[in-house]
C-alpha cells in the first residue's frame, strides 16, 4: 500500500486535502477515516462532500449511524460507527443503504475486518499535531486489492 503524508495547518486546508482526494473517486468508492476524537475527520468527510457537490450542511453522524446526502452525480454517505462495537453482530443490512452502487461512502471508525467495508479503496488517518495543526496519512487500499487479485 501506498502512503501519502501530508500536514495541515488548520481546518480549511484540511477540507481542501478532502475535496482534492475526493476527485479521484467513482461510483461505489469507500473511504476511511481513522482518528480520536476532534482529529478532523468531519472536517476531512466536509470537504470532500462539497467537492462532490453537496450544498447541504455536513455534520458528524456520530448518535445516528449515518447521513446520506445528494451530490451533483451521486449520494455521498458519511457513516460513524463509534458506538459499534462490531458490525459482525449488527443486522447485516445495517449499512446497506449508505454503500454500494450511486454513492460514495466515508466511514469514521470504521471496524478493522468489517466485510461490508473490504472493498474500501482508501484510508485516511488523522492525528493532531497541537492546535490546527493536523498530520493526514492517506493509503490506498486499491493497490493492496490488485495484488491479491481483487478487481
Amino acid at each position: 500500500m501506498s502512503v501519502s503524508v501530508v500536514e495541515t495547518k488548520d481546518p480549511r486546508e484540511t477540507e481542501a486535502l478532502g475535496a482534492e482526494l475526493a476527485a479521484g473517486l467513482k461510483d461505489g468508492d469507500v473511504v476511511l477515516v481513522r482518528g480520536e476524537l476532534g482529529s478532523g475527520k468531519t472536517t476531512f468527510v466536509r470537504g470532500a462532500a462539497r467537492a462532490l457537490g453537496v450544498t447541504d450542511p455536513i455534520t458528524s453522524p456520530t448518535f445516528s449511524i449515518g447521513h446520506r446526502y445528494r451530490a451533483t452525480d451521486t449520494t455521498v454517505s458519511h457513516l460513524d460507527l463509534y458506538r459499534l462495537v462490531d458490525l459482525e453482530h449488527e443486522d447485516p443490512g445495517l449499512l446497506a443503504d449508505y454503500l454500494g452502487s450511486g454513492r460514495i461512502a466515508f466511514v469514521e471508525w470504521p471496524q478493522d475486518a468489517a466485510g461490508e467495508l473490504s472493498s474500501a479503496c482508501l484510508r485516511v488517518t488523522l492525528s493532531h499535531l497541537g492546535g490546527d495543526r493536523r498530520h493526514i496519512e492517506v493509503g490506498d487500499l486499491r493497490e493492496d486489492a490488485a495484488e491479491d487479485g481483487r478487481p
